[in-house]
């Protein structure tokens, strides 16, 4: 089954969150509703990239990949590159 990894960014502050799972508007709708606790204070958030892989593993080596660079420029150029798709 498919898997997401996806970006979201915080209408309130303009941070970004990078999560992974199975059905993004769902994981979204959750994060708007407060039930993260990371994400939970930014409200409202706005799904701003999203990558489809095959399995769970590895859309979470993905996102691993994204945070271990702890680049927020890193984050708005792959944002930026999508929306230009």
């Amino acid at each position: 089954m498919a898997h997401f990894l996806y970006i979201l960014r915080s209408e309130k502050d303009g941070s970004y969150y990078v999560g992974t799972t199975q059905d993004v508007e769902e994981r979204v709708r959750r994060h708007n509703q407060g039930r993260s606790v990371y994400t939970k204070a930014k409200r409202p958030w706005q799904v701003v990239y999203v990558e489809e892989h095959s399995n769970r593993v590895s859309a979470q080596q993905r996102e691993r990949e994204i945070k271990q660079r702890k680049s927020k420029a890193y984050i708005v150029s792959l944002v930026s590159t999508s929306r230009q798709s």
